[in-house]
């Protein structure tokens, strides 16, 4: 039988970004699942603070080169690639000079959240999915962590819907605490638009807050995990409302193998 393949777009994964609560579960988990017997990809955003020398980071030319247009703009999409020899694991990372040099991850030194926050979300998103059709890697599960992954959901139910890759495809978000402060740029919605998505298709995110855009990818999820013991009351009532499968949240000694089974039972049903 072959091995189910599990797609990993995560927001934080250490030791490439300090350890906290999603980096470490970015780092842990697919290890934990490939090692169960699936098949893994790892993608997470090349932030500028990322020290390409001493983590080893290499562009991956044949995947690189691509433009995405977001806003109008043409934006190269730069490809590198590098390798957790402990865990037998690569992660790929999405970067562009515009959105991904600056030496900060999501704010800047006084807490500030940069204003094109939702244009680096779309980037990446649209990155990934870009790089996994060149890969020719079709996904059984994409697994997203991180708000910065949250149009992955609406982009492959909607946009590649019918690309053979994807057809089959079931889509998981886990939900974090992690919310920013300021609401995105009102423009998001607009910017995010993509091949066979309607205006009307992204209602929520005509107010870019934290907890819209986690609805938004809920809505378009076939699953979710709650990641954290404390969740937004109106996530989770949102959640509950929509009536897909949901994975509590797990011990740290536990989640590994219960994220797999989840898996499994997504799968099945």
């Amino acid at each position: 039988m072959e091995k189910k393949r599990i797609l990993f777009i995560s927001q934080e994964i250490t030791p490439y970004l300090p350890e906290n609560h999603i980096s470490k579960i970015g780092r842990e988990l697919p290890q934990g699942i490939q090692e169960s017997g699936k098949e893994i990809r790892v993608f997470m955003p090349k932030f500028g603070v990322i020290n390409e020398r001493r983590n080893q980071l290499h562009e991956v030319i044949r995947l690189s080169g691509m433009n995405l247009i977001i806003n109008d703009t043409d934006h190269p999409l730069i490809i590198k690639v590098a390798s957790i020899q402990a865990a037998k694991m690569q992660v790929y990372f999405i970067d562009n000079e515009e959105y991904f040099q600056r030496k900060a991850i999501l704010s800047d030194a006084e807490g500030v959240e940069f204003a094109d926050n939702d244009e680096r979300a779309v980037f990446f998103a649209r990155g990934v999915i870009e790089t996994i059709k060149k890969l020719r890697w079709a996904p059984d599960v994409i697994h997203c962590q991180g708000w910065l992954s949250s149009l992955i959901p609406l982009y492959i139910k909607k946009s590649y819907k019918n690309d053979p890759l994807f057809q089959d495809t079931k889509v998981i978000s886990s939900i974090y605490n992690n919310e920013f402060k300021t609401p995105l740029n009102s423009t998001f919605k607009t910017k995010a638009l993509h091949k066979d998505i309607d205006d009307s298709d992204m209602d929520l995110l005509s107010e870019p807050t934290f907890v819209n855009i986690q609805k938004h990818a809920v809505q378009y999820s076939d699953a979710v995990i709650y990641g954290c013991d404390t969740i937004n009351p109106s996530i989770k009532s949102f959640v509950e409302e929509v009536g897909i499968p949901t994975l509590e949240y797990q011990s740290s000694e536990d989640y590994i193998k219960a994220y797999s089974d989840f898996y499994d039972t997504i799968l099945e049903s």
